[in-house]
């Protein structure tokens, strides 16, 4: 793609996703299906992008916020427009959604970049006090959201009682912003890339110094709105076809965080290539601590207000796979230096992830 095509199309594809919010408002979805699908990734690859673009204009701390919080409105758009497609919202979505994006992160996100990183350049090194403090974060937020709620006693089965899913989420928000800070403001210097430019300087480059931030920010609330329609007008085409193949409800949650996590991945993937492996473990696992962190508070506020009981609480295959990947993670990654066998590990690990999904 050339530089003028590289600039125009995130400012393509949200014009794009409206005209096929007209046409699937008015036509059989049985057809129209396919541009429904097309425009909802272009969608989220134009936010993802406009939210990186206004987030190097702002500055830290404010610029990961933004990004953030723009990742967690197309999440939480995906997990609640699915939710409520059956006639019996699935309240175990938002659990199997962050489930699956901690593991394709831990595992299939980073695996692959550790894999490509060594193919090419044989062995990465990456500063160890930054992916520690990220890894103890994401344990910590991992256990208390999806663990824990299978063993307290003060509501049946996997879930928490009112009072204990408020201190959750707000215990969640809370080390989310704590790592944030540290991230950016009080230990910077534990996550900056020998090779990456300046701290300061802007990773867009060209896009971020030309781009006018008052029409990027229209951009990005426009292809946000289009995610959040999109996503409800593919909802039950989504929720049909996963029952005609007999699929588990898990699966749904794997296409959410999949979608998601595209933008970020492709990004961590060029950052490992490209011998910048804290940049792309950054990214990797701090879009795992932001699905946590941010999207678990917003469902659970929700659910308190629609008077839902969320299920949290995973079942004893997932836990022993989510304490694998972190297990891992923690051994492939406390070294500060990685080779193709770290990355073949977590792979592996993903490839059970994803088979156990479907044949559980």
């Amino acid at each position: 793609m050339s530089a003028a095509g590289a600039l125009r199309w995130p400012w393509i594809w949200p014009v794009a996703a409206w005209a096929v919010v007209g046409f699937a408002s008015v036509a059989d979805l049985s057809w129209i299906w396919i541009p429904v699908v097309v425009g909802l990734i272009g969608a989220v690859l134009a936010a993802v992008h406009h939210a990186e673009v206004i987030a190097e204009r702002v500055g830290e701390p404010y610029g990961t916020l933004v990004l953030a919080v723009a990742v967690t409105v197309i999440e939480v758009a995906l997990i609640v427009s699915l939710m409520i497609a059956d006639d019996t919202p699935n309240m175990g979505l938002p659990r199997d959604t962050v489930y699956a994006a901690v593991m394709i992160i831990v595992t299939g996100m980073v695996g692959l970049c550790l894999f490509a990183g060594s193919l090419q350049h044989n062995e990465q090194t990456f500063s160890l006090h930054g992916v520690s403090a990220a890894l103890a974060t994401l344990a910590a937020l991992a256990v208390l959201t999806m663990v824990l709620p299978s063993f307290t006693t003060s509501s049946p089965g996997a879930t928490y009682s009112t009072g204990q899913l408020g201190f959750v989420a707000l215990v969640s928000l809370l080390l989310y912003a704590a790592f944030v800070l540290v991230q950016t403001v009080r230990n910077r210097d534990y996550f900056l890339d020998e090779l990456d430019p300046a701290p300061d300087a802007p990773g867009h480059g060209k896009a971020a110094r030309q781009s006018a931030l008052g029409w990027t920010l229209l951009a990005l609330v426009a292809s946000l709105v289009a995610v959040v329609l999109l996503a409800k007008a593919l909802a039950p085409g989504i929720t049909a076809s996963l029952d005609a193949i007999g699929a588990p409800e898990a699966a749904t949650g794997v296409f959410i965080a999949a979608l998601v996590l595209l933008p970020e991945s492709l990004a961590a993937f060029r950052a490992a290539r490209a011998n910048r492996l804290q940049t792309s473990l950054n990214l990797a696992i701090g879009s795992a601590l932001a699905s946590i962190g941010l999207t678990i508070p917003v469902v659970a506020v929700l659910s308190l207000v629609m008077g839902w009981t969320l299920e949290l609480g995973l079942d004893s295959r997932e836990v022993v796979l989510l304490a694998l990947a972190l297990l891992v993670s923690t051994l492939s990654l406390g070294t500060g230096r990685t080779t193709l066998l770290h990355g073949a590990v977590h792979l592996v690990i993903f490839g059970v992830f994803l088979f156990t999904t479907i044949v559980p």
